[in-house]
Parts: C-alpha cells; sequence; structure tokens
C-alpha cells in the first residue's frame, strides 16, 4: 500500500488540543487521519486507537454501535495521561461503505444480524485493512503501543506490521438496549473480546 503524509495541524477538542496528522492512501484515493496527543518518541509504549470511520456512529450518535462512544473514551484516555495516538481509518461499514452500510442496516431492521447483512449483500463480514498504520507510525515513530480495542484483529494487524502490542487494554463503553444483538454478534462470530 502506497500512503503518503500529506500535512499536519492542530485540533482543538472538548478533550484537549490533539495534533492532526493527514494521509493519503494513493492507491484508493482514501484520506486517514492520526491524532496525535504528547511526545511520541522513546521506548514507552504509546497509548494508541485503530478506529474505523463510523459516520453513523462517531457524527450522528447512532446506539446501534458502540463506536462513537468508544472513539469518545479513546480520546478521554488520551487527554488523561496527555500522550497516545488514534488512527482514524476511511473503513465505514467494517469497510463496506456507507450506502452498502444503509442496505445492512435495512437487512438488520428486518433481523439479520450484522455479519449475516454483511454476507447477504456479498461482502466478507470484515473487510478492513490496517496496513496503511504501518506508514503512520514510522512517519510518528512509534515502535510499541498499549492498543484500546476489543478486537484481537487489530492486536494480530499491527503485530503483522512489525509493531509490538505491549498491551491490549479492553474498551468497554456505550453498550445499551439497541446493540445488545449487535455486540453479541461481534463476540460470537468476529472474536471480539467483551468479557
Amino acid at each position: 500500500m502506497s500512503v503518503r503524509f500529506v500535512e499536519s495541524s492542530q485540533l482543538p477538542t472538548p478533550f484537549g488540543v490533539f495534533e492532526m496528522h493527514g494521509f493519503e492512501d494513493l492507491a484508493s484515493g482514501k484520506e486517514h487521519v492520526v491524532l496525535s496527543m504528547g511526545d511520541l518518541t522513546g521506548n514507552e509504549p504509546v497509548l494508541a486507537r485503530i478506529h474505523s470511520e463510523c459516520l453513523t456512529g462517531d457524527a450522528l450518535f447512532s446506539m446501534r454501535c458502540d463506536c462513537g462512544s468508544q472513539l469518545q473514551a479513546a480520546m478521554q484516555a488520551i487527554a488523561e495521561v496527555g500522550r497516545g495516538v488514534i488512527f482514524y481509518l476511511r473503513q465505514e461499514g467494517r469497510g463496506i461503505g456507507l450506502l452498502n452500510k444503509i442496505r445492512a442496516y435495512h437487512l438488520q431492521d428486518e433481523g439479520a444480524d450484522t455479519v449475516e447483512a454483511n454476507e447477504a449483500l456479498g461482502f466478507d463480514a470484515d473487510m478492513r485493512d490496517y496496513s496503511m498504520c504501518r506508514t503512520m507510525c514510522d512517519h510518528l515513530q512509534i515502535n510499541s503501543v498499549r492498543l484500546m480495542t476489543n478486537n484481537p484483529r487489530k492486536v494480530a494487524a499491527l503485530e503483522g506490521l512489525g509493531v509490538v502490542v505491549a498491551e491490549r487494554m479492553p474498551l468497554k463503553t456505550g453498550h445499551n438496549s439497541h446493540n445488545q444483538k449487535y455486540l453479541a454478534t461481534k463476540v460470537g462470530k468476529l472474536g471480539h473480546l467483551l468479557d
């Protein structure tokens, strides 16, 4: 994957001022960002989250998922320690895109779970790619992380890219009556760790 750094700027948020680093995937044209705070260099593992874009959860406050809540919790955790990164990857709907995600939601409204809906539309259950994180880590001089995730695939992906995952930190937030089936499916069919 050919990913190039574009530019950085400050991003004031309710959690504190982050540095926003823009990256472009030259093959797909997708644009990704990393939010960072503090000095990331050195041997101490960096508090980190890989977060795939979720317009419905991140910006529209959907309660069908836990994405927006996880993003906010990660930003808060980083602000509290004053050092960390969020890899914000443009991979809506586990890689199927926004309009297909709406189609999948329609199938879920009719009783399908999140995996069944993706597969009914002709997609794999999870089509995300994390390879762009290698370029991002190199640019920011990150060698090891404490990864906030419930998804063991993210741990394996970073380790496969040569980034040391010193610790997996559970991120349990945003559970509600609207996303119980969704979270159960993530555990039962996608191997997420919510224990």
